[in-house]
């Protein structure tokens, strides 16, 4: 098959070596010409993917035209809040009937339009794929098992990208909930930038098993609220992407979160990088969107209070503590 990434950070760069490397004939769009050269030229891409040989038929375009034309998959993976603008580029140059995915995680800022809308207001196309599950780039890059979903309104869209992404080391579930799938990858990171902030404040485990079991039970209400399935969120693009980005290493959102837990101004600590923390843009839209929809959402409150508000961590995470008291279970 003939298929398109659009977007060459390390989740983008990781699918597109994934697809090339199941015998699809790939190219990669990448804005960045050192990531174009490098890729051609060196099969890695230094500047998001460093150490990550790639397969050597993977080829990258700096043109979105270019990289878009004939494709029958399309996967986007742009940041969220670019997303909406590289996809109205792409839009003239996708194949009639192409197969159109989304591996963004995120909710636009202004809209709390999820990345599959933002694909399908600009594409005309509702039965956009969301990819999304507990997978870093870098051990998908390495062929660690990994596992996550493909949903679609759209059945025959789901299966497609399944077919297309599943190898013996990345397994594609199918899935009809999008919303949840989405919102799912979403706030995690929110959560996940809550969870570095226990974990630069010095508490411990005890601590962090807590933020995330309520943070899931607060990505649930939110999702129930917007019509999507509670046992959405107890898979793996709820709580296996949730405990993942929370606890692991490679977490861009929990390192983040660290910084601030410190003591560090949010501004000092996003200095300098090229990677982006959805958590940190996220905590707003999902903060507005929470008091849009009348859900309670404390920890997505005090993220956002501490990163936006002048909020000392500390003071946000002992608030959570000593809120009213009430039973577990809505």
């Amino acid at each position: 098959m003939h298929c398109a990434v659009v977007g060459a950070g390390a989740w983008g760069t990781a699918l597109a070596d994934l697809l090339a490397r199941n015998g699809h004939r790939t190219l990669l769009w990448a804005r960045e010409s050192d990531v174009v050269d490098s890729i051609n030229a060196r099969h890695v891409n230094e500047r998001f993917l460093a150490g990550a040989p790639l397969s050597p038929v993977l080829r990258a375009s700096g043109e979105l035209g270019e990289a878009v034309d004939g494709a029958e998959l399309v996967i986007f993976a742009a940041p969220s809040h670019v997303l909406r603008t590289v996809a109205k580029s792409a839009a003239s140059s996708v194949a009639p009937g192409a197969t159109l995915a989304v591996a963004s995680k995120g909710i636009e800022r202004d809209t709390f339009a999820l990345m599959t809308d933002v694909i399908a207001d600009e594409l005309g196309d509702p039965g956009v794929v969301a990819v999304s599950g507990p997978s870093f780039a870098a051990e998908v890059a390495a062929g660690q098992p990994t596992a996550v979903v493909a949903a679609s309104a759209r059945e025959a869209a789901a299966l497609l990208a399944q077919r297309a992404l599943s190898s013996s080391a990345f397994r594609v579930y199918t899935h009809d909930d999008v919303t949840g799938v989405e919102l799912g990858g979403a706030l995690k990171n929110v959560m996940a930038v809550a969870s570095g902030m226990v974990e630069g404040l010095g508490l411990g485990f005890n601590s962090r098993a807590a933020l995330i079991t309520r943070g899931l039970a607060e990505m649930t209400r939110l999702g129930v609220s917007l019509g999507a399935k509670p046992a959405t969120f107890a898979g793996l693009a709820g709580i296996g992407d949730l405990v993942l980005t929370c606890t692991g290493a490679l977490s861009r959102n929990r390192a983040v979160g660290v910084e601030v837990g410190k003591g560090r101004a949010l501004d000092d600590v996003l200095a300098g990088k090229e990677t982006v923390a959805e958590g940190v843009l996220n905590a707003q839209s999902a903060y507005a969107l929470a008091e849009r929809q009348g859900v309670e959402m404390p920890i997505v409150q005090a993220v956002y209070r501490t990163l936006f508000a002048g909020r000392p961590a500390r003071e946000a995470i002992a608030e959570l503590m000593m809120r009213e008291l009430r039973a577990e279970t809505d």
